[in-house]
């Protein structure tokens, strides 16, 4: 794998408040390897970790976009959602930020059916054949595609399963990670000190309840993705 600098910044770091963990009562004994104090009943995350596993996802990442792999961003809570899509448009990656349906992946053959059934609903209502269909038909399929959008709108294009899962909270998207881990498809996850860190190919210790945190994780791989899909460009 190519190291590379990724000038990960640990007093931009403590700024976003990526060192703040979970109450000391709400922890997951595993992550001891990754705490480095307590403060006023809060655990405290070692950012020297955090930054070196960071750094090794960025390496993870980079390396499969300049060899043409495709990505999932997977952030559902409300937290997350915003920073979650903002990240995958950046990256032209697809993404789930509003539910992840059980067997999205596990079941894709179900889930493809579903993005041909949304596809062909979008084209029928950019020619305008919805609007010619009787007003009680028109209602219920434009009410289907809104529901599609919501939930399939950042996988539309998704013609296969992604090479590579980023996951935004391990315990809100626990379903996603283990469909993933069942398929064997490589996952970066972001673990707060509740988490398991043992999971996830790369877990990354830092909160997953600040917006900055999770924009700041988010930033650091997606810039990593983008030099990397530069890269292919070039090599093509």
């Amino acid at each position: 794998m190519t190291r590379r600098y990724w000038n990960i910044n640990l007093e931009e770091m403590m700024e976003a408040g990526v060192h703040f963990g979970h109450g000391t009562r709400k922890w997951n004994p595993r992550m001891a390897p990754y705490i480095s104090a307590k403060r006023k009943g809060i655990h405290i995350t070692n950012l020297i970790r955090t930054a070196r596993f960071l750094s090794e996802a960025c390496d993870l990442v980079f390396d499969a976009a300049s060899r043409g792999k495709q990505f999932l961003i997977v952030g559902t809570k409300n937290k997350a959602a915003d920073a979650t899509k903002s990240a995958a448009i950046r990256a032209r990656c697809h993404y789930v930020n509003k539910k992840w349906l059980g067997g999205m992946s596990t079941n894709w053959s179900t889930t493809e059916t579903r993005l041909h059934k949304f596809r062909d609903l979008r084209a029928e209502q950019k020619t305008g054949r919805l609007n010619r269909l009787p007003k009680r038909d028109a209602a219920m399929l434009k009410r289907q595609l809104s529901h599609l959008q919501t939930y399939l709108g950042g996988i539309k294009y998704m013609t296969g399963l992604p090479d590579i899962v980023i996951i935004v909270d391990q315990q809100e998207e626990y379903t996603a990670l283990l469909e993933c881990v069942t398929l064997g498809i490589p996952t970066i996850c972001l673990i707060d000190t509740n988490c398991d860190p043992d999971l996830a190919d790369i877990s990354i210790p830092a909160n997953d309840d600040a917006i900055a945190s999770i924009r700041l994780i988010l930033n650091k791989l997606v810039s990593a993705i983008c030099e990397g899909r530069s890269s292919y460009i070039r090599n093509r």
